[in-house]
């Protein structure tokens, strides 16, 4: 045991330090400690004084002992201590004479003794888990083996322990126990009563706990009363169970000090003890309202009631000049009835435990006035909202009928979603009042169309096109209407699919695939639906053979105004190129293209003369064509590109 000359203090130093030669064995700040493995359970440091005790000794831990305290605000403290470890006796069986004592505060003193066995080098005394230390009142004899505690307090009823040490071992003794009398003219005080649960008012058959306290030693005797009255119970806690009625009252418990023959009483805590609202009604004079009659209705239930309220329809009950309430709010009376007096009335019933109501429906009338709010014109997949109301007391039941038919029941409003033609019809509405037991029911006429069709539009992908190799795509568009239906129609005849042809989209798209001469028109699309039909305007296509076209052209610069001409008589073309469809033998002669410039007034032309024969031969897929023929368009291309430089 290192301990060092320092008073304990109440401020925390702000590092200790020890070390073993060069080596830091523990380093305490902040409340932590920082100790080497090799020291771990071998070291404790005694943080109010620096002192430090190393345990389990052997000749390895002989050599200089150095401590390094900074105190809070202060210099520095060093300390230096040889120590040589020799063999020692374990320090064993350490025991306090006396192990309790019985003191009265402020006017005894106790001495104790720690004695041991082995060979002791140290003594420390622990208060709980804290050292004792010397001050006016304490005082340590013998090498630290004895304490004494001058006029005890209260604050010394601890239990007190005492730390035998060597510098090879350490054994603490079993606790020694101080118990303290207060001085005669003390006690008991601060006698108080805890109610759980803290309430005032309490159901009947609840469960209540009371708790008394006192400030005495030693411990109090208690003692309980019901208005005065002195209970046959003497425990610290009087617990109240299934409580009832006339277990109500004041409650108080009273302490006595033994010792200072001293009593006093609590506080009394008032617990209010009721039944619970339950069964409640309201009923009427009679079974049978008549206007301008008196009519009572009173207000019943079971339990300790305190309140009755009365609400109309959900809402608090304004009276009006013909109501009156009495006895507590028990009776309300109409004098006379009235037809504005019908309605739900309602009477709440409520104590500080609990609260119920009953509602009852009075002067029942209706129905009358029944409705049906919704629209007569529909479109076909919309959806239909209808309503129904009906002025009733109690409210009513309602059930829907289509053409005579139960759709729906207990429901004011019907809703049928993507209506179809079928849903066209009258509409019944049965209002019912359960309690009146009458039935009025309200028609609804519903027609069910589509809007008509219009704007009928047909667009496609080319007209022209080459026969056997091109596909046609025509696409019909509405601008308005619903629930179509598509016809196509190829002049009077009816477009059908087939491999070649296909409808798509509902049939709102054609495609022909690899179209024929059979195939140029006119195309149109006709659209229909319940209400109307509409037609597209016409498409034609023009469909080109390989076999039976030849294509001619007339190229000038800068651009000529051309005409073409076909033995010797104008055509009426005026564009560069001129295209021959469906060639006959009528059709051979010279062709010829007339140019002229406007700007230089010069004017040429060029012709051709094209050979059409009744048969065609083919030679590897290509058209045979006689010397001459081939001679007269090289010509014509060699001419062409002469006179068109010339027109430059």
């Amino acid at each position: 045991m290192f301990t060092t000359s320092l008073s304990p203090t109440q401020t925390p130093f702000t590092s200790v330090s020890w070390t073993f030669g060069v080596t830091n064995i523990i380093t305490s700040s902040s409340g932590s400690n920082i100790i080497p493995p090799e020291y771990e359970d071998r070291i404790t440091l005694f943080p109010s004084t620096g002192s430090l005790e190393l345990r389990n000794l052997t000749e390895a831990d002989s050599g200089e002992y150095s401590v390094h305290i900074l105190p809070a605000g202060e210099a520095a403290l060093v300390g230096v201590k040889p120590f040589c470890s020799s063999p020692t006796e374990p320090v064993s069986s350490v025991t306090v004479d006396p192990k309790s004592a019985d003191l009265v505060e402020f006017n005894d003193s106790v001495s104790l003794s720690c004695t041991s066995f082995g060979s002791p080098t140290s003594f420390l005394w622990l208060n709980d888990t804290s050292e004792v230390t010397a001050s006016d009142r304490v005082q340590f004899t013998d090498g630290g083996s004895v304490m004494t505690i001058v006029n005890v307090t209260r604050f010394d009823q601890q239990q007190l322990r005492c730390r035998a040490s060597n510098p090879v071992s350490h054994a603490t003794s079993e606790p020694a126990v101080i118990r303290l009398l207060y001085s005669p003219s003390f006690g008991p005080e601060n006698t108080n009563l805890m109610l759980s649960p803290q309430e005032e008012n309490f159901a009947v058959g609840s469960n209540i706990r009371l708790v008394c306290s006192a400030e005495s030693r030693p411990d109090a005797q208690f003692m309980w009363f019901l208005d005065g009255d002195k209970l046959d119970h003497t425990e610290r806690e009087l617990s109240l169970t299934n409580i009832q009625m006339n277990q109500a009252g004041n409650y108080s418990c009273q302490t006595f000090n033994v010792k200072t023959l001293r009593y006093q009483t609590s506080q009394p805590a008032a617990i209010s003890v009721m039944e619970k609202i339950s069964g409640p009604s309201i009923k009427s004079s009679t079974n049978l309202t008549v206007e301008e009659t008196r009519v009572d209705l009173t207000c019943e239930a079971s339990g300790s009631i305190f309140t009755r309220t009365w609400k109309k329809d959900g809402s608090d009950l304004v009276l009006g000049d013909n109501m009156m309430l009495s006895d507590n709010n028990r009776l309300l009376s109409f004098n006379p009835v009235n037809r504005k007096d019908s309605g739900e009335y309602s009477c709440h019933i409520s104590n500080p435990v609990s609260s119920d109501y009953f509602t009852n429906v009075c002067f029942s009338d209706g129905p009358d006035s029944v409705q049906i709010a919704g629209v007569s014109r529909l479109n076909v997949k919309s959806t239909l909202t209808l309503s129904c109301s009906a002025d009733s007391i109690p409210s009513a039941s309602y059930t829907w009928k289509l053409n005579g038919t139960t759709m729906v029941t207990n429901s004011a409003e019907y809703i049928k979603e993507n209506v179809d033609f079928s849903d066209s019809g009258e509409y019944t509405c049965e209002a019912r009042n359960a309690i009146t037991e009458r039935t009025l029911q309200a028609v609804h006429a519903l027609t069910v169309t589509a809007e008509p069709v219009s704007n009928v539009t047909l667009s496609v992908n080319e007209t022209e096109l080459m026969e056997f190799n091109s596909s046609a795509v025509l696409r019909c568009s509405v601008s308005s209407g619903s629930s179509f239906s598509f016809l196509w129609m190829n002049g009077s005849s009816e477009v059908t699919a087939t491999d070649r042809v296909q409808l798509t989209d509902g049939g709102a798209t054609l495609t022909i695939v690899n179209v024929t001469r059979y195939d140029q028109g006119p195309f149109r699309c006709c659209v229909f639906n319940p209400v109307s039909n509409s037609s597209s305007d016409s498409v034609n296509f023009t469909i080109k053979s390989l076999q039976s076209s030849n294509l001619l052209s007339c190229f000038s610069n800068p651009p000529a105004q051309l005409q073409w001409a076909f033995r010797g008589e104008l055509v009426n073309v005026t564009d560069p190129s001129l295209v021959l469809l469906h060639v006959s033998e009528n059709q051979s002669g010279p062709y010829s293209c007339l140019a002229f410039n406007n700007r230089t007034n010069m004017h040429d032309n060029i012709t051709a003369h094209i050979v059409i024969a009744s048969e065609l031969v083919t030679r590897d897929n290509s058209f045979h064509v006689s010397p001459n023929a081939l001679s007269f368009i090289l010509t014509l291309l060699s001419a062409q590109s002469q006179d068109l430089n010339n027109m430059q």
